[in-house]
């Protein structure tokens, strides 16, 4: 395995490399583009590949990288931690985005 899949920085690398460079925040009821402020709502993304990681030295530790598409054409990523200390609000809001919204299509290897 290389490198890079060991850490979440080196996939966000990687994808930033071929175009997801927007920066997503999560503010309440919605994900903001940080650069021009639309706050998005959950129909308005796309899950595009998901990389989940677990800390080496602490186990609950643990984070999600998500790779996103939104419906105007935006691509970026956000980074959510799970697990124990996860941002509930964050969380429940990735899970109403629509399951056909979901795939794996931008994976990286």
């Amino acid at each position: 395995m290389e490198e890079y899949a060991k850490h979440e920085i080196g996939y966000i690398k990687r994808y930033e490399a071929i175009g997801y460079t927007t920066n997503f925040l999560f503010q309440k009821d919605g994900l903001v583009d940080t650069e021009t402020k639309y706050k998005y709502q959950p129909d308005e993304l796309f899950i595009v590949a998901q990389h989940r990681y677990e800390g080496m030295s602490n186990p609950e530790d643990m984070s999600i990288l998500y790779v996103i598409e939104t419906a105007d054409a935006v691509k970026g990523t956000y980074l959510l931690g799970y697990g124990p200390t996860a941002d509930l609000e964050a969380a429940e809001f990735f899970n109403e985005i629509p399951e056909e919204n979901c795939s794996d299509k931008a994976a990286l290897e």
